[in-house]
């Protein structure tokens, strides 16, 4: 990073600082625990000598535990691009208006998450809905294992309770669709050939401005082999829609990829994994009673409002270690069957 000429190709210079805060993010972590339990050390020589030095001990002891929690389900991110960003984008599905509330939710949600990690967030595409909430959204989550953690998040997202749009009060179910996909380097993981696509243009909606209203600046794209559809219109320049539009199609077909590796192998297995764009994997309950339930993992919180705030990190260190177990089976699956 210090040679001359670094921040010549700008791009290339972000994909090496991406790589360096990965790395960091591996390597301090581990400094930090050699530290404390070297410190650990000198606070047990203390504990011998003054007792009231125990619930230091005890405490820091504590702390370590923890760290090294985090480290080891931070191992367990080895998928090929799992040390990618994320591209996340989230659809209002059946529930009306509640759906459309519900689906803004999550994207605060998943954007409450990301900042309190330190991660950057950049909203790429929005369309908001005329009486409340939004049709569907796409952000990029920039940050090392972004993507690692955030895949287990696709599928179908439950909310139960009562509607604040009903008059009569009465309760209200409302579906909202969560896609995760990798972020890519442009042109290197994935080729797409132009003619392949169907590129569209159109006027944005939503507020913008005369500009965008009026000017067919929004662009959606179609991938004909896959019926892959992405579509962007949060800027006023149709070029730039078109490049977001481009990299949100790249990490879309990143993913279908991964999703054809993994399905090859659980079927070897005959256990596909129960995970997807059309499975119901996670509820989320106001009513009768506060509580978050995962469908997988069985991973309950019990604060409602706690992970509407962006308090999901269980749950996603929960799936890790769900998918570690679900391997391990298919793996005593197939020994069983070749003895």
């Amino acid at each position: 990073m210090s040679a001359p000429g670094f921040w010549d190709d700008p791009q290339r210079a972000q994909e090496h600082i991406a790589q360096l805060k990965y790395l960091q993010s591996v390597v301090k972590p581990m400094e930090e625990l050699s530290t404390g339990l070297s410190g650990l050390e000198e606070l047990a020589q203390l504990a011998q000598e003054d007792p009231s030095v125990e619930s230091e001990l005890q405490a820091e002891l504590e702390k370590l535990q923890q760290r090294l929690e985090e480290l080891e389900t931070q191992a367990l991110l080895s998928g090929p691009h799992d040390a990618n960003n994320a591209i996340l984008t989230i659809h209002a599905r059946d529930g009306g208006t509640d759906a459309n509330d519900w689906a803004e939710m999550l994207l605060r949600m998943y954007t409450q998450w990301a900042k309190q990690r330190g991660y950057q967030v950049e909203l790429l595409d929005r369309q908001d809905n005329e009486e409340a909430g939004i049709n569907n959204a796409t952000i990029a989550v920039r940050g090392p294992n972004a993507y690692g953690y955030l895949k287990g998040e696709t599928g179908i997202h439950r909310l139960v309770r009562i509607s604040p749009f009903n008059a009569e009060g009465k309760r209200q179910t409302s579906f909202a669709a969560v896609d995760v996909s990798p972020e890519v380097a442009d042109s290197k993981e994935i080729q797409i050939n132009e003619n392949d696509l169907k590129i569209e243009t159109y006027c944005a909606s939503g507020p913008g401005g005369q500009h965008v209203n009026k000017t067919a600046s929004a662009v959606r794209i179609t991938h004909l082999p896959t019926g892959i559809v992405v579509q962007c219109q949060n800027e006023r320049s149709q070029h730039k829609n078109r490049a977001i539009a481009m990299k949100m199609l790249q990490a879309r077909l990143a993913r279908l990829e991964e999703e054809k590796r993994e399905a090859e192998q659980a079927a070897k297995y005959q256990q596909q994994a129960k995970v997807g764009f059309g499975s119901q994997i996670r509820s989320y309950f106001l009513h009768p009673d506060q509580r978050v339930k995962d469908a997988r993992t069985g991973f309950t919180h019990y604060s409602f409002h706690d992970v509407m705030d962006g308090q999901i990190q269980g749950f996603l260190d929960a799936y890790l270690r769900w998918r570690v177990q679900q391997e391990k089976d298919r793996q005593r699956h197939s020994a069983s069957k070749r003895s």
